[in-house]
């Protein structure tokens, strides 16, 4: 008689990351609440009650109505109210947060490519490279990043795309670093060695070898740099030197409402503040979870 045995078949690291990060409560609540707001930006122009950037589906007529209030025509109800322009606040809120998240996704994502190919470069060509453009990094680092980027923007005016550009030249510095760190540890293993061995390109190597091994840290680089994006823009936005009024961020919209604070009026910046709350939260709740889930000893 033989005895069969059945083996459970080997677990994949990119399915046990998911069970661990899925196994704490408040990570799951920050992603639930990141992918709302994601769907709320991207659904925008349909969800909107009104676009309030169109002049001919607003009134001045309907300025400062508290939440819950009739339009001035009587055919519409402003859930959140409206601002001093008479714009539906909750439809502002809806199109300021496609312009947070498009600075902050945007300028996350070129940052971390344009840093991380620079410290993979420092990194595996080592001397004088490696020590200049660590030097570079040190420098950009060392600056302080709300007066830089004050003072970019003064010289190149508002705008989206400005304002992209400044948050690339203070990001990639952070990622340049953790990439050369990571890099530097990974080529001096024996998987490199052999790949040099076979006579393999540099460019190879390090795209299809070095890299996949440096990105877990570079994922929770650039989840938290999408959170400080959002924020240094909404300072920038509500210092006047951010995206111009007719591409509304959530920080413009805290900055239009301010001058009404003390005639009671409220609402027009505290939604949009606490949505630009809860969306910087829940991606720090992300970005923690992950930093405990690619550091084994976190999570011990």
């Amino acid at each position: 008689m033989t005895l069969t045995t059945t083996e459970a078949p080997p677990q994949s690291p990119l399915a046990d990351k998911l069970r661990a990060y899925f196994r704490s409560p408040l990570a799951v609540l920050g992603l639930v609440m990141a992918l709302g707001f994601v769907v709320l930006a991207v659904f925008a122009p349909w969800i909107a009650p009104q676009n309030p950037y169109d002049l001919m589906q607003i009134d001045v007529m309907d300025a400062r109505l508290p939440p819950g209030s009739d339009n001035f025509a009587g055919d519409m109800i402003y859930a959140l109210g409206t601002d001093g322009q008479g714009r539906d606040l909750f439809s502002a809120i809806l199109y300021g947060l496609r312009t947070s998240l498009t600075v902050g996704i945007g300028s996350a994502v070129i940052a971390g490519a344009v840093g991380t190919l620079l410290g993979l470069i420092a990194a595996y060509a080592g001397g004088s490279v490696d020590a200049l453009l660590m030097r570079i990094v040190d420098l950009v680092m060392a600056l302080p990043s709300i007066l830089v980027a004050l003072l970019m923007l003064a010289a190149f005016g508002r705008g989206v795309g400005n304002v992209v550009l400044v948050l690339v030249l203070m990001e990639w510095a952070y990622y340049a670093r953790s990439a050369r760190g990571q890099a530097l540890v990974e080529s001096q293993r024996d998987y490199v060695e052999a790949a040099r061995g076979l006579g393999l390109g540099a460019g190879r190597i390090l795209i299809r070898h070095i890299l996949p091994n440096c990105l877990p840290p570079l994922i929770v680089i650039g989840t938290l740099q999408i959170a400080r994006a959002i924020t240094l823009e909404a300072t920038l936005s509500f210092l006047g030197l951010g995206v111009p009024v007719t591409q509304p961020s959530l920080g413009l919209l805290v900055s239009n409402g301010f001058q009404y604070m003390l005639s009671g009026d409220y609402w027009i910046s505290f939604f949009p503040g606490l949505t630009l709350l809860f969306a910087i939260v829940s991606i720090n709740l992300i970005a923690d979870r992950l930093r405990e889930v690619f550091d084994p000893r976190a999570l011990t």
